[in-house]
């Protein structure tokens, strides 16, 4: 039986996963939401850039109450911290970096993904968003594209589907998918399931998942 978590845990739980996808030397986009958190994990060991839409490259960890700049935020309109080295530009020259194909990695949140790699990350029909964001340019400007999310929403309905029902950020962008409970890879075969968190089962995983899953011969246990 998996052990209960609140929403904090979930979520810091899932970002430090993530941040085990960043290797040194990276230049790593992390999205609105939960991905900004996995800054705050990179161990100290690894050489990293976070580049952000709105023109910072080089972010750092969260600010303390003392750190915080408002004028330097994130493009989530979060506060953050500038990393030794770090540069700022104009949005125009960011988003030219991201279509140039210049980022290595782009962790982003998703409201539902299918099992072909379709994202739909960007809006509800009839509810109010900020707009797009750069999220259509990061998914097809990035050499590796990971999705970070709960495993199913507040209903306890998948969100990893056979076909997205949400307007589509992207068709066929995202290479990973790590949720709460388990890892799983877009592939030619199909959704494939790598890691499986403590406490749940295979029968489990799959019965929360809309999309079929190819189960891997080298499946693991998720750590964090």
């Amino acid at each position: 039986m998996a052990v209960q978590l609140d929403k904090k845990q979930v979520r810091e739980m899932i970002a430090r996963r993530a941040e085990q996808e960043i290797e040194s030397g990276y230049y790593v986009n992390l999205g609105i939401g939960m991905p900004t958190m996995v800054a705050n994990y990179i161990q100290e060991d690894k050489e990293v850039v976070l580049q952000s839409e709105n023109g910072l490259l080089g972010i750092g960890r969260f600010p303390t109450e003392d750190e915080v700049d408002p004028d330097l935020i994130n493009a989530g309109k979060e506060t953050v911290t500038a990393s030794v080295g770090a540069s700022y530009c104009s949005s125009a020259e960011s988003f030219a970096m991201i279509r140039g194909e210049h980022l290595d990695l782009a962790i982003l949140g998703g409201m539902e993904v299918a099992e072909n790699g379709d994202l739909a990350n960007w809006m509800i029909p009839g509810k109010m968003i900020k707009g797009m964001g750069g999220a259509m340019d990061i998914v097809h400007g990035s050499k590796k594209v990971v999705i970070i999310m709960d495993h199913v929403n507040k209903h306890g309905d998948p969100k990893i589907l056979k076909f997205c029902s949400l307007p589509l950020t992207g068709k066929g962008v995202v290479d990973r998918i790590i949720t709460e409970r388990a890892v799983m890879d877009v592939t030619e075969e199909g959704l494939k399931l790598v890691e499986i968190a403590e406490g749940w089962s295979v029968e489990e995983i799959q019965a929360s998942t809309e999309a079929a899953l190819i189960i891997s011969d080298e499946l693991v246990k998720m750590t964090t």
